[in-house]
Formats: structure tokens, C-alpha cells, sequence
């Protein structure tokens, strides 16, 4: 069995309200990202290192930022966000963080901080990692 993975965080598990609303949601700006759920079951999806699951007891609150390839891709990820039950919280720009730090923010069905960034050019030395088990 072959997983393929990132690099540091294992895992990210955000528990919702609404699991269809945010399987729609992260669907949509998954995609604006050129990613797509690699696991998906009736109660959680998950992509890479995200796994989302409905809430039995409380629904998490957290910020995560997604990495983009481009200045387009945060576009593109603030639209499907918008147009698939996000909510506005920082339209596309540069950000005073560092030169060329280039975001949006949305805020997810359940009101987690979400953030699309591209920190400007830059050569990867790997796309992902792949662990075989």
C-alpha cells in the first residue's frame, strides 16, 4: 500500500457541524488548488495530511493554510470557496508578512480561518513523498 504524504504534519482532524456542507466546501477548494480528497467514506474525507470527520461532541476551531502554486490559484481557491458555503474574511492580496506573500482567507462552513498562500517563486525538491507499507 503506497501513501502519499507531506512533510511534517502527520495529520490535521477537523471535526464539523455539517460533514456534507464541508465535503462540498473543501471539495471545491481543494480543486481550485489542483488537489483532490485521496480518501472518502460516508463519515470523513480527507486529503493528505487533512482528514475531516462530523462532530459527535464539539466542532473544532483552528486556522490552516493551504499552500498555492501561484497568484491564480489563490484566486481561484477564494471563488470556489466563495461560491460553495464560504464566507469572506480577506480578499486575495499581498500580505505584510513577508515580500510576496500572496493570500485570501475564507471562512469554512463551520467558521475555521482558511487560507490559500503563495509565498512567491520557488523550486520544490519533491511534489510529495510516497511511504510504502
Amino acid at each position: 500500500m503506497q501513501y502519499h504524504q507531506g512533510r511534517l504534519i502527520d495529520h490535521v482532524h477537523l471535526r464539523v457541524r455539517d460533514l456534507e456542507k464541508s465535503r462540498v466546501f473543501y471539495q471545491a477548494i481543494l480543486s481550485a488548488l489542483g488537489r483532490r480528497f485521496t480518501h472518502e467514506g460516508e463519515n470523513f474525507f480527507s486529503s493528505d495530511e487533512l482528514y475531516v470527520d462530523a462532530a459527535e461532541s464539539y466542532v473544532s476551531h483552528l486556522h490552516l493554510a493551504f499552500q498555492a502554486a501561484d497568484q491564480d490559484a489563490v484566486q481561484r481557491f477564494y471563488e470556489a470557496g466563495l461560491a460553495h458555503g464560504g464566507r469572506e474574511h480577506g480578499a486575495p492580496g499581498e500580505r505584510h508578512y513577508h515580500a510576496g506573500y500572496y493570500a485570501c482567507f475564507l471562512l469554512d462552513p463551520d467558521g475555521n480561518n482558511i487560507e490559500a498562500v503563495y509565498h512567491g517563486p520557488a523550486t520544490r525538491s519533491a511534489h510529495e513523498i510516497v511511504i510504502e507499507r
